[in-house]
């Protein structure tokens, strides 16, 4: 069974009771109405060693800086802005108080970036490893919460930054690991510093959420993308009930992706559309908005949203039209 298989099944049926729960699984965060008026946005997620990182290569002040910066993303991708956040570890034993003290300084860097405190969490011991749990608390007004089902037919398709840089920078630290361990010595990162920063210390995307404010936009769906474009854009657009076009040549990817990819000879579209791990905003807006795209920063349009029955299709450079599909989805 796929992951999303696998939630799927865990969370069908639930049935929410109390009338404060607006929003349940399904969604980057649960939503929760508050009297106060404002609603409360929360999220969790966890990074396990060995599954999501590997102390081998990852700084622990770049983890500790990343797992608050995809919680943090969850929230912007609801539209809100985050205020509090819980930190929970699991600590191995081969972890000493100085390098717990670097990874915890990681979590309050980012905490004072995006304006966020920490209130609480717990700390135990691990005997599989480091394990980090975090949970976000954030706020939105009710009236500009977005969900990743709200997209219509025509729908613009929209993404913040750029895609694959990420993937890139992880099958780069994994191959000099191999080296290393081979007993060579490992290239200097320096012609690679832009993808293996993108995969280390990801950026969430408040930049997005203030521009959007600022300009009295508000998009029809938004999700972040975490587990790859491919991936994000089926999710939005199952929950929302469309199809989709997207155009390969006008999703962004870096020129070091591209040289990245080169080299490693991975085609750099199927990075984009499946590495995962960009933590860039994909959203959709009406048509009506195009030219009002221009003053909100960088953002790409690349694709529409189409009545579901047109299915989700990918168009290539030669106009050719085929399926959408993602790892973890199908099968």
């Amino acid at each position: 069974m796929t992951e999303f298989g696998l939630i799927e099944q865990l969370t069908a049926g639930i049935a929410l009771s109390h009338p404060a729960s607006v929003r349940g699984a399904g969604d980057d965060a649960a939503v929760i109405a508050c009297n106060a008026g404002a609603h409360k946005l929360v999220c969790s997620n966890m990074l396990l060693e060995q599954v999501h990182f590997d102390l081998a290569y990852t700084p622990l002040k770049h983890l500790g800086y990343k797992a608050a910066a995809v919680n943090f993303s969850d929230i912007f991708a609801m539209n809100g802005r985050p205020v509090q956040l819980l930190v929970s570890i699991g600590v191995s034993g081969k972890l000493t108080q100085a390098q717990i003290t670097e990874l915890y300084g990681g979590i309050r860097l980012a905490c004072g970036h995006y304006g966020v405190d920490i209130v609480g969490g717990d700390t135990t011991t691990s005997l599989t490893g480091l394990t980090l749990a975090l949970t976000a608390v954030g706020e939105c007004a009710p009236e500009r919460v977005v969900y990743r089902s709200g997209a219509r037919e025509g729908d613009l398709v929209c993404v913040t930054g750029n895609f694959g840089a990420a993937y890139m920078g992880l099958l780069i630290l994994e191959r000099e690991k191999k080296v290393f361990e081979a007993g060579g010595a490992p290239s200097p990162l320096d012609d690679y510093e832009y993808v293996a920063g993108r995969y280390l210390k990801p950026e969430a995307q408040s930049a997005l959420i203030e521009a959007l404010g600022a300009a009295d936009v508000l998009p029809t769906a938004m999700i972040d993308v975490s587990k790859g474009l491919a991936t994000e854009t089926i999710l939005l657009c199952r929950q929302s009930n469309v199809g989709v076009c997207l155009f390969l040549e006008k999703i962004p990817i870096a020129r070091q992706t591209i040289a990245a990819a080169a080299e490693l000879n991975v085609n750099p579209a199927v990075a984009a559309l499946h590495g995962g791990e960009d933590y860039e905003m994909l959203f959709t807006l009406p048509l009506s908005l195009h030219d009002k795209i221009k003053d909100l920063g960088k953002i790409d349009i690349i694709g529409h949203t189409t009545p579901a029955a047109s299915g989700m299709l990918l168009v290539t450079s030669t106009g050719s039209r085929i399926p959408l599909t993602a790892q973890g989805l199908e099968g």
